[in-house]
């Protein structure tokens, strides 16, 4: 029997360089947050999303040490990692665990340090998300295939490079008024312009910074509610996921991101509703042209023109699909596994009518979308704001 999911509790820290704080703290201090924010409620189980915390951190075993750290000891805890989309499928876990009725309540968290370590140490552990014997021991990088990719588009499509401005100009617009964002200043196409490429042909501002950061949430069945309930009642309304071919080059249309699709398109089944239902999405921007895919992967645009709804404003916290509404990965900072709950915990913000100065005006429904690698892994929910009984 499928059970309501319902979102009890948010927390998250400031996303940056927190050399001083480690990747325990981290997360602790997002959990005590979250559970806060649910009234206290004690989960039972804990699903901790992470990507490079043995590599970097030299640390595995983060479910119980995050569960030991936070005074959380004797609970179900483990780890769950799946690149860029680790965050996303720990949340798929907790979900799945609620709505099964197995466990009545789950923490989800999301941790990452990346910036401990050198450049060059953390490209190399990068590499191993990638296909490590036809890619990474070739050289390649995330950015450099995100580059690969941005070069085929303008190509196939005929557009140029600064088509892309309007997504990193929409996201740091975003940005400026989110407290735990990692740049806070708003930037102008014609800076983006000006930029010298980083890998051609993307500049640093088609890619998004790798942060410190950690977040957490609280599920629960909307019947253990505490009686006296303080926020707006959030329900995950759908929680799917896909998968492509781990290897760029062992797709038919690099340019198609399928695991996308799929994940929206089995989404939306579940949870009976149609992409024009849905009010903004919360899209995985590590890169520019990921924006521009993602959007013509769920159906909110058709091949080869994803970059038009960054040009006539469509995206933006008043257009007609808001995307990256407290700064996306590139304002708010891109902190690896944590990065999933990141973009669930905003999204719950908006809906609560939280949002401040972000906030997107009537949102019910909303989109959200975390990716490991080109969209080898795709974890999509659907979160909407439901009536209280």
């Amino acid at each position: 029997m499928k059970h309501d999911v319902v979102i009890a509790g948010i927390g998250q820290t400031e996303v940056g360089e927190h050399w001083d704080i480690s990747l325990r703290e981290l997360a602790f201090f997002a959990v005590e947050k979250a559970r806060a924010d649910a009234a206290g409620l004690r989960p039972q189980a804990l699903y901790v999303g992470n990507m490079l915390g043995a590599a970097l951190s030299h640390q595995s075993h983060l479910g119980t040490l995050v569960a030991d750290f936070s005074g959380l000891q004797g609970i179900e805890a483990s780890t769950v990692e799946a690149a860029g989309a680790s965050g996303g499928l720990a949340l798929r876990f907790g979900y799945l665990a609620v709505a099964s009725g197995m466990v009545d309540t789950a923490l989800v968290v999301g941790a990452e340090k990346l910036t401990d370590q050198t450049d060059a140490n953390v490209e190399a552990a990068m590499g191993s998300l990638t296909d490590a014997d036809y890619e990474a021991e070739q050289g390649m990088t995330a950015t450099s295939q995100a580059a690969l990719l941005m070069r085929r588009y303008m190509h196939e499509y005929g557009v140029s490079r600064d088509a892309f401005a309007g997504f990193p100009v929409t996201s740091h617009a975003n940005g400026v008024a989110n407290p735990n964002a990692m740049f806070r200043q708003a930037i102008k196409a014609e800076t983006y312009a000006k930029v010298g490429p980083v890998s051609d042909p993307m500049n640093m501002f088609d890619i998004a910074p790798n942060a410190d950061g950690a977040a957490a949430i609280l599920l629960t069945r909307r019947e253990l509610l505490p009686e006296k309930f303080p926020h707006p009642l959030i329900a995950i309304t759908a929680s799917s996921v896909a998968t492509d071919t781990l290897a760029l080059h062992d797709r038919p249309n690099p340019l198609l991101f399928s695991a996308a699709r799929l994940s929206v398109e089995r989404a939306l089944k579940q949870a009976d509703l149609s992409i024009e239902d849905l009010d903004f999405f919360e899209l995985f921007d590590a890169f520019s042209i990921y924006s521009a895919l993602s959007l013509e992967a769920a159906g909110f645009a058709g091949q080869g023109e994803g970059w038009k709804l960054a040009e006539n404003g469509a995206i933006s916290l008043q257009g007609k699909l808001p995307i990256t509404t407290f700064g996306g990965l590139k304002a708010r900072g891109n902190p690896g596994g944590a990065t999933g709950v990141y973009q669930v915990v905003e999204a719950a913000l908006q809906l609560r009518g939280q949002a401040g100065d972000n906030q997107v005006a009537e949102a019910k429904t909303a989109l959200v979308q975390s990716m490991g690698g080109p969209a080898a892994t795709v974890a999509t929910h659907i979160l909407q704001l439901i009536e209280k009984d």
